[in-house]
């Protein structure tokens, strides 16, 4: 990609002959006419390839300069790359903090030989040593989900080069418009389309972006052959949504600095975390992060959970649910799932592209309430 991401994903899949559609079409069918053998670049069999994934990967693999493969799911797309950079690493180091259903899978994994390892990739001195220990897949996310934890991408992808470790990023939250972690040493990326990257809230799906094409074709074969594949409407769904993903994601960005702003002043409010904040995290943030910090943020109250639902619960524009990156705003007390390892009272905010001022306004009348 030469140009700028905004103009990019604007073109990125259209075509380009006379008499073409101005909009990529779906198609349904489950087999294409073919004879004789098969020929991988042909469509034949709609679980080996199929044409409405074509210009989603596209717009997808040139925003990082990479090959992308989309999956039913960012969990489909998970597994095929723990399953594909496995085969021959068992380890898995991988967050205390970052997506709880990411260290769920990698648990349901280990009677069938995955050795997941959960680590505070903060401290480097920890990573180095467990890396030291044989060889292994150093999984990160940044920021997390939910405690918006920023790690030193390039210097963890240093240290587990160092150590013969392939580095996977979990790049979900910050989307690749606002960050590229293949520049910064990992050897793939994982986003859930189903989030910001869509950003409708009307489609699940995942995806994986690399340069290194031996990975690529594991992950296709994994996607072929496991049958975790995109269906054409969400894909044709997932493209239309990207096409305005910068605008989207700037105003998301900015909405959610100001919203932790508001928060971290407020008296109810024990701790906020965002790393568009000023302290430690920001700077480190600017320097991998391009144009914003996300829409996603979270914090603490000053309270017991029965507080915490009260106060999700009085919200007039946000609504409560799970999931984020939507362009209506969403919240939710996460300790409200079983698995998740956070305090009872902690509220994970999505940022939408709302008014500020009326989320605001909302968020006030919410803090209001008191069980």
């Amino acid at each position: 990609m030469d140009v700028d991401p905004t103009t990019w994903l604007a073109r990125a899949g259209d075509g380009t002959e006379p008499g073409a559609p101005a909009v990529p079409p779906i198609v349904a069918a489950s087999y294409f006419i073919s004879q004789g053998v098969p020929d991988a670049a042909s469509f034949h069999y709609a679980r080996n390839s199929q044409p409405t994934w074509q210009p989603l990967e596209e717009a997808l693999g040139g925003l990082e300069d990479a090959s992308a493969t989309v999956f039913a799911s960012g969990q489909a797309a998970t597994l095929a790359l723990i399953l594909a950079l496995t085969e021959d690493r068992p380890r898995l180091l991988m967050p205390t903090d970052g997506y709880y259903n990411a260290r769920q899978l990698a648990r349901m994994l280990e009677p069938r030989g995955i050795e997941p390892a959960f680590i505070d990739l903060q401290d480097t001195g920890q990573v180095e040593r467990v890396l030291a220990g044989g060889p292994a897949v150093l999984w990160v996310e940044s920021p997390t989900n939910p405690l918006l934890r920023v790690f030193d991408l390039a210097e963890l992808a240093g240290i587990a080069r160092g150590h013969g470790a392939p580095m996977v990023v979990d790049n979900t939250a910050a989307t690749a418009v606002l960050q590229r972690p293949l520049d910064l040493g990992a050897i793939a990326c994982l986003c859930s389309l189903t989030k910001a990257a869509s950003g409708h809230s009307d489609l699940i799906l995942g995806a994986v972006t690399t340069r290194d094409r031996s990975l690529h074709d594991r992950l296709a074969q994994w996607r072929t052959v496991a049958g975790g594949i995109a269906g054409p409407f969400e894909s044709w769904l997932a493209l239309r949504g990207l096409r305005t993903l910068p605008l989207r994601i700037a105003r998301q960005s900015e909405t959610a600095l100001r919203l932790a702003g508001w928060l971290a002043r407020h008296p109810r409010v024990m701790t906020v975390h965002y790393p568009g904040l000023e302290g430690p995290a920001r700077a480190l943030a600017e320097r991998q992060m391009r144009g914003g910090f996300g829409p996603l943020l979270s914090f603490e109250l000053d309270g017991d959970a029965a507080a915490a639902d009260a106060v999700v619960a009085a919200s007039r524009i946000i609504r409560p649910a799970t999931s984020f990156g939507g362009v209506g705003s969403t919240w939710e007390r996460r300790g409200r799932w079983s698995s998740e390892t956070v305090t009872e009272s902690l509220i994970r905010v999505s940022a939408g592209i709302e008014s500020p001022d009326d989320l605001i306004a909302d968020l006030d009348r919410a803090l209001a309430t008191r069980r």
